[in-house]
């Protein structure tokens, strides 16, 4: 039952580590049944890049992803009888084009891309879990047409949090109307920087963000339950614990990431995530498949429940 549908390497990705090969084999080598392998999708603007990216020409991050296809399912086939390799993506939502190239990307693809873990990075085409201060020029970006002249500090606080989160939110559902990702990446990103923020305060996008939990499982996604907060500092895994109880509200379902930046970072943490899980009283986990059949995506996987208590599998167990 130990999986993850979330990982990067340093090969496809800058700001990782390792070779997707160095990746797949600490899979191997920690007990792993099922693997995902979702390196980002190109960008399509200059402005769009990393600094770590600086003097890359756009044609060469679309290269890199072709080669990461290439190289996933030439993986795929070398260890397919140590470990289930699953061929995905990681969206990126930034400006108009991103969606309209995604989908573009996914028809020429079709058949190599098995799912898609549908995250948003960005609001306002500005990056909201790079680094604080960027972090907070994209929250300062509502500032002037959002806040009312005279209201008080606070006030004019709650009012550009809430552009920013409904922002956030209102990315996040049309990538699902559009996409169908089968995993919603991270779906509390946006808090990254301010962990004890809580949704309820802010009405408006607290309605947004229910709107899309409930959407996402009337088509059938799962949420995931993605370890890379631990590591930055959060006591809880994405979702938190108020969005996990929205969750659960409505029916939704959750399943296993690492979202790992290299072989270091290979289930990092997953002993704090179980005691998260265990706290927080996840009882049921989901895994994406490989179908036959195509799912409401029109992609060839399927998502399915694990069976038996997740906590007394060996992997879990051996990390006490």
């Amino acid at each position: 039952m130990p999986y993850s549908h979330h990982s990067h390497s340093g090969q496809f990705c800058k700001h990782a580590k390792g070779t997707l090969e160095e990746v797949v084999q600490e899979a191997i080598r920690q007990g792993f049944e099922t693997y995902g392998l979702t390196e980002h999708v190109p960008r399509y603007r200059t402005q769009d890049l990393y600094p770590e990216e600086e003097g890359m020409a756009l044609d060469d991050l679309y290269k890199t992803f072709n080669d990461f296809l290439d190289e996933a399912h030439r993986l795929k086939g070398i260890y397919a009888g140590q470990i289930k390799l699953l061929v995905g993506l990681e969206t990126e939502s930034i400006s108009s084009v991103d969606l309209d190239r995604l989908e573009e990307v996914l028809k020429i693809h079709a058949g190599r891309i098995e799912y898609v873990v549908g995250s948003v990075h960005h609001v306002n085409g500005i990056p909201i879990d790079f680094d604080k201060p960027t972090y907070e020029r994209a929250l300062a970006s509502f500032a002037a047409s959002e806040s009312t002249p005279g209201q008080s500090e606070d006030d004019a606080r709650k009012t550009q949090m809430t552009a920013y989160l409904s922002s956030y939110f209102d990315a996040q559902y049309e990538l699902m109307n559009r996409v169908k990702p089968e995993v919603i990446g991270h779906v509390d990103l946006c808090r990254l920087y301010e962990p004890a923020l809580h949704f309820i305060d802010y009405p408006e996008a607290y309605e947004k963000l229910k709107r899309n939990i409930m959407f996402a499982t009337d088509y059938g996604a799962v949420f995931e339950l993605n370890a890379a907060s631990l590591r930055k500092g959060w006591t809880d895994a994405y979702p938190a614990e108020d969005v996990i109880a929205i969750i659960k509200e409505c029916n939704g379902r959750l399943a296993l990431s690492d979202d790992s930046h290299g072989p270091h970072a290979v289930g990092l943490n997953y002993g704090r995530m179980a005691d998260y899980m265990r706290r927080v009283g996840v009882e049921q986990l989901c895994v994406v498949e490989e179908s036959s059949y195509r799912g409401p995506s029109g992609r060839l996987s399927q998502i399915v429940e694990v069976h038996g208590n997740w906590w007394e599998h060996k992997f879990w167990t051996s990390r006490k």
